[in-house]
Formats: structure tokens, C-alpha cells, sequence
């Protein structure tokens, strides 16, 4: 029996996934969340057998990689799955969140070289305390690449002045109420990344409150379609700039809602490690619920009704004036009937 044990050793291990020399992890800093993606099955590690600080076995099997998400960005050490954080003072006092992907096996031989992906993201303090409603537009991607170097870009939504995608508007973002239907133009750019990672929209839909996951709300791009005929796609996945349009609109029965709130979930794709281009889109496309899979950016457009102000300003100081007028005359004829 101890010659078959010893045999069963050296017999070659069935691995149940294809295992991966990965040394590479792309994060991406967004405004509410922080997502780490690793490579799948690396250095043999499946994906129940990763955690994220050595406490959330929470991973997701994307296409290619293992995805893990921190959801909680309280300033609060261990806030979130062993998330740590620290408070840089200053002029402009900062929050880093730390955390690590590692592996673990509880079984009594361990055949895998262990690994552990350590990763942070920094924020601004203001944005952070008291759950401040802040400009959500703005994510930051680090592309660690083991010997190659560590990558960071800057994912961005702007709006921007028409169909060439030349010149952003400067927040905040007006709109009159005599131009509600009007185009606007959306484009989300990865800056400082090569062409080898491409900017998917995988869904976008407007709330009447600054909250993604407010019921109330209407969907512009559903699994990376056009929700419908108001809402046209110039371009995604292609690049490192995807670009749509969609007709401008207010919440009806919500008369006292001045803004709207645009909400866009979004991912870098490696395009030499995945394929980024979505499928065709369909009726099931579009029937189907949402699949989230990237981080979500935001921004707020102010409605208001600027002609309607200067007509209200216009017939206020008519009313002074003919105010005036009446006074005038009746000081005239008191006047005359004293004379």
C-alpha cells in the first residue's frame, strides 16, 4: 500500500482548469467601486480558491479573467472583504484603499505556486466623507503588467457639442427646457492606454436622482444596443473612445426635479487577451435584464427654463414701472384738485 501511495505522488495532476503563468492584473479605481480583474486559472488556481483580503470568496467568472469587486468605499479599515484604508492629510487630503487577491487551499499538499495580486485605488477625501454627491464622470485603470511595467489611464465621460466629438462642454451641464429633445453627445475615453484596450458600454439609463439604482429610470443602451430609435451608437468597443447620442428629455409628473442624472456602466477590455466587440444586437438583446459586468460613471444635467427666467424678469420690472406711472398720476390729481 505505502508503494501505490507513493506512486499516486507522482502521477501527473488532473487540472480542471488550463493553468496560467499570470503575473498581470488590470484595476479599475471607479467613483462607488473598485474592480480588480486576474487572469483565469492562474498558475492553476481556480476560482473558488481565490479571495479577495483572505476573507470574500467572491469572485466572478468572467471571459478570460476571475473579476472580484469592492462595493463598500467607507474610510474604514477592514470596511470591506479586509479592505484597508489611509488618510493622507494636506491641502488636498486623499483616502488609499488597500487590498489583495491571494490564494488559498485548505487541502493537506499545496501544487499551485501561491499568488497574491496587491492593489490600490486613491480618492479624494471630499468625496468620500458623509456619502458626498460629488462628479461621478471621472475613473482611474491601472494596468500592472509584471516586467512590462504598471499602466494608468484615465476613463472619462464628457458631453460634448456635437457629432464630430472635437470639443467637450464644461460641467455643469445646462439644459433649457425649450430644447428638451434636443441631440446630445456622450463620449467615454480611456487616455494613456495603448489601442490594445478598448472602452465597452455594456449599459446606460437616466434616474431624477443622483442614485444608479433608483427604480425610477429609463434605459438608453441595454447589453451594449440602443434601447430604442431616440438613442444611436456611433461606436464601441472599437478603441479607446466609444461614442452614442440620445435625445434629451425631463421625468414627466416630476415637475420639480430640475436635474437628471446619466448613468453609464463601463469596462476596459484587453483586446489581446479577449474578444471586446459585443455580439449583434436583438430583440433577446434587448428583452433580456442587464448584465453588469464594469463600473458605473455618472453626470448631471441642470434643467432649467432660461427663457422663462428673463420673461419673469422682464414682467416684474414692467409691473414697477407701471406701478410708477399709477402713483405719478395720482399725486397729479390731488394736486390739481387742490389748485
Amino acid at each position: 500500500m505505502a508503494s501505490v501511495g507513493a506512486l499516486l505522488m507522482f502521477l501527473p495532476v488532473a487540472w480542471t482548469c488550463s493553468p496560467q503563468k499570470a503575473d498581470y492584473v488590470m484595476v479599475s479605481c471607479f467613483p462607488n467601486a473598485i474592480i480588480a480583474n486576474v487572469p483565469e486559472c492562474p498558475y492553476g488556481w481556480e476560482i473558488d480558491q481565490l479571495s479577495l483580503g483572505g476573507v470574500c470568496y467572491s469572485g466572478i467568472h468572467s471571459p478570460g479573467f476571475y473579476r472580484f469587486i469592492i462595493s463598500d468605499l467607507t474610510p474604514k479599515n477592514h470596511s470591506y472583504c479586509g479592505t484597508q484604508s489611509e488618510y493622507m492629510p494636506g491641502k488636498d487630503p486623499k483616502y488609499i484603499f488597500y487590498n489583495s487577491i491571494v490564494s488559498n487551499d485548505t487541502s493537506l499538499t499545496v501544487r499551485n505556486q501561491p499568488v497574491n495580486y496587491t492593489f490600490s485605488c486613491m480618492y479624494r477625501a471630499a468625496y468620500l466623507v458623509n456619502n458626498a454627491v460629488f462628479s461621478q464622470r471621472v475613473a482611474t485603470v491601472y494596468v500592472n503588467n509584471g516586467s512590462l511595467g504598471t499602466f494608468r489611464s484615465q476613463l472619462s465621460m464628457n458631453v460634448f457639442t456635437n457629432s464630430k466629438f472635437l470639443y467637450a462642454k464644461d460641467a455643469p451641464y445646462v439644459i433649457d427646457t425649450s430644447e428638451i429633445g434636443s441631440e446630445v453627445f456622450i463620449g467615454i475615453e480611456a487616455k494613456g492606454l495603448s489601442n490594445r484596450f478598448k472602452v465597452v458600454i455594456n449599459n446606460c439609463w437616466a434616474t431624477p436622482t443622483p442614485y444608479s439604482t433608483d427604480k425610477k429610470r429609463w434605459s438608453l443602451i441595454i447589453n451594449s444596443c440602443s434601447s430604442d430609435s431616440t438613442v444611436t451608437i456611433f461606436e464601441n468597443a472599437k478603441d479607446s473612445r466609444s461614442m452614442f447620442k440620445f435625445n434629451s428629455f425631463r421625468f414627466q409628473r416630476l415637475e420639480k426635479v430640475s436635474t437628471v442624472w446619466l448613468h453609464c456602466e463601463v469596462q476596459v477590455c484587453d483586446g489581446d487577451r479577449l474578444i471586446c466587440t459585443p455580439g449583434p444586437c436583438s430583440y433577446r438583446s434587448l428583452s433580456s435584464q442587464p448584465e453588469p459586468s464594469g463600473g458605473i460613471l455618472t453626470a448631471e444635467f441642470h434643467i432649467k427654463g432660461i427663457g422663462s427666467s428673463n420673461n419673469g424678469h422682464i414682467k416684474g420690472t414692467s409691473l414697477f414701472i407701471l406701478l410708477v406711472v399709477l402713483i405719478n398720476t395720482c399725486l397729479d390729481l390731488v394736486n390739481g384738485s387742490r389748485m
